[in-house]
């Protein structure tokens, strides 16, 4: 089983709901299981700030699946929360669901980047990664906990718990 860690997070219709709707698909994910589940946390959003804050949350699993497989299952329930993509690449959304590390692997495919592309510069990744696995260490050699410790929060803030 491959140990998996997913970002959750939501700025449109009722994020807080969609998010446990998405932590409850996830926990029915064929062959997955998940294992693991971070706070809810409010930031603010990355792209125009002409737009709702965004709750977040990170995810562990672990899965039988490939990295492609895993990737057509998370938009798949996005889909079905209603999310369409857009060109537009920072905005607002219904659902968002990233693989942001697969075990140790670093994969570059047309479709999935892994380790997820900016995880160590976006505080609403690392803090609810190093909550849950605060011993991690990326492909790369970095450690979450340092990480974490030495970004800026940008008013991150945890909401609630999810579990």
């Amino acid at each position: 089983m491959a140990k998996v860690y997913v970002g959750l997070g939501s700025n449109l219709s009722d994020p807080k709901k969609q998010i446990h709707l998405a932590v409850d698909a996830l926990a029915n994910i064929e062959h997955s299981q998940l294992t693991n589940i971070s706070s809810l946390y409010f930031s603010r959003p990355m792209g125009p700030q002409d737009q709702p804050d965004y709750m977040n949350a990170v995810a562990e699993i672990s899965t039988q699946l490939s990295p492609l497989n895993l990737l057509d299952e998370l938009q798949a329930i996005e889909r079905l929360a209603g999310r369409v993509r857009k060109d537009n690449r920072w905005g607002a959304r219904i659902l968002d669901l990233d693989i942001l590390l697969f075990d140790n692997e670093i994969i570059h495919h047309e479709r999935l980047t892994v380790p997820h592309y900016g995880l160590e510069l976006r505080e609403f990744v690392l803090l609810p990664l190093a909550e849950i696995s605060p011993e991690l260490i990326l492909p790369n050699g970095n450690n979450i906990l340092a990480l974490s410790q030495n970004i800026e929060t940008n008013g991150l803030k945890i909401h609630s718990k999810l579990r």
